[in-house]
This record gives C-alpha cells, structure tokens and sequence, in this order.
C-alpha cells in the first residue's frame, strides 16, 4: 500500500467513527476540519520524504555518471601512455558506473512520476479541505434550521393533544358557576336583611321623586304651568302622586292647547 493509500484509509476510517459518534453536528463538523488538517499535515510529511528520495536518486544518478566520465578519461590516458592492462580496468569501471548510472536515473524518472502524483493528490486534498471549510458554516446553520424545526413539530404535536384544552375549559366553566354562586348568594343576603317594608316605602319615595323630576323638567321646558310649591311638596312625598296622575295631567294640558 502506497503513502497516499494508507492517509486516505486513515483518513476514511476517522471520518465514519466521527459520523457514528455524532451528536452535536457544529461539534462534528470543526472536528472534522481539525481532523482533515492533520491528515493534511501527515501527508505533506510523507510527500516531502517521497521528494527527498526522489532528490537522492537524482543526485546518486548524477554521481555516478560523473564517475563513468573519469574512469573513460583515466582509460584514455592510459593508452597515451602505453598502458593498455590498465585502460582495459578503467574501461571495465567506466562500463560499471555507466550502467549503475543508466539504472539510476531509471528508478528515479519513475520515483519523480509518483513524486508529482502525491504532489497533485495533495494538492486536491489541501483544496477540498478549504471547500469543506467555507461549506461548513453552511452545513452548521442548515443543521440549526433542521434542528429548529423538528423542535417546533414536536411542539405542536404536543399541543395537537385536546387533553389540555378540554381542561383548560372545564376549569372556566367551574370559575364561571362559582362567580354565579356568589352573586346568587349575595343577592339572597341583601334580600332577606334589614326591613323589608322600610325597603318598600323607599322605592315608592324614589319612584315619586322620578315623577316630580319629570314634571319639574316639563314646566322648565313651557309644556305645563308653573305649580304651587305645595303641590310641588306634596309630589315629593311620593304617596299621591302615581304614574296614572302624571299621564292625566298630561292630557289635560294636551286638551287645553286644542280650545280656540
């Protein structure tokens, strides 16, 4: 398994135990950020090593090269001078290092291919972490809304029961027959306290005062003549005057305005 295959198997894993676990979504989601940048942190690590491999490789080819042209340039100098034993040496040393070199710089072509790969993987694993970074106060107040919600359906499922209602207007209904009670009461009280025939006698002297108000009101107003102050006294007792009297007087009075 490749370095970019055991950071998203790492990664994966991490993510499904928070999932599972979750309960606070705003929690879930800043722990999944703060997650994500330290796979980010380790992957840059294990990129950074593949680069530094990659840099060796290169450097390893490049000495080795170098070695193959000093061993050709030695086994040119030995035959200027006549040494054919030891340019034959230095030729079989330059072939060595050539082919260590060639191998070289084959192995590390193919490391540099890998290098950009997890250098590109990284890349879009440092871009997506900075989408999910602007998404996640997104996610967080869609969470909030939906959570928002399902509080107020649970509300009004609750209120959707008639249980509470119901009780609600049976208790009005007993505060309402207990205030009938106590007028009901209040008026047995005044009724049956006190002196009745006092009581009468009042409400005919308060029924005569009406009828002396009426008349008084009249005369002030031209419809009848002005009376004697006996008659107005003798009103005011309230035992003569009637509502019949004053609706007689009214008559007369009416048949006086008809004579020519």
């Amino acid at each position: 398994m490749g370095i970019w295959e055991r950071v998203s198997t790492m990664f994966r894993s991490n993510i499904n135990d928070l999932i599972s676990k979750a309960e606070n979504p705003e929690k879930m989601l800043n722990q999944l950020i703060i997650d994500m940048k330290s796979q980010l942190a380790k992957a840059k690590q294990q990129v950074a090593s593949a680069i530094a491999d990659e840099k060796k490789l290169q450097a390893d080819a490049e000495a080795l090269r170098k070695q193959a042209e000093d061993w050709e340039r030695r086994a040119m100098l030995a035959v200027q001078e006549g040494r054919d034993d030891l340019a034959k040496q230095a030729l079989t040393r330059y072939n060595e290092s050539l082919q260590g070199a060639q191998q070289l710089h084959e192995t590390w072509v193919k490391h540099r291919a890998e290098t950009e790969n997890l250098k590109a993987s990284l890349r879009q694993l440092n871009d997506r972490i900075e989408e999910a970074k602007r998404k996640k106060n997104i996610l967080i107040a869609r969470a909030k809304r939906a959570e928002a919600q399902q509080r107020i359906q649970e509300t009004m499922s609750g209120m959707s029961d008639k249980g509470a209602f119901e009780s609600f207007e049976r208790m009005a209904e007993k505060i309402e027959s207990q205030e009938r009670k106590a007028i009901a009461a209040a008026e047995l009280q005044e009724e049956f306290q006190g002196d009745s025939l006092q009581r009468q006698f009042e409400a005919l002297e308060y029924k005569g005062s009406a009828d002396q108000a009426l008349l008084e009101l009249k005369r002030k107003m031209g419809m009848l003549p002005a009376g004697s102050a006996s008659e107005t006294r003798q009103l005011g007792a309230g035992g003569a005057a009637r509502s019949d009297d004053v609706h007689e007087a009214e008559l007369l009075e009416d048949g006086d305005d008809t004579k020519p």
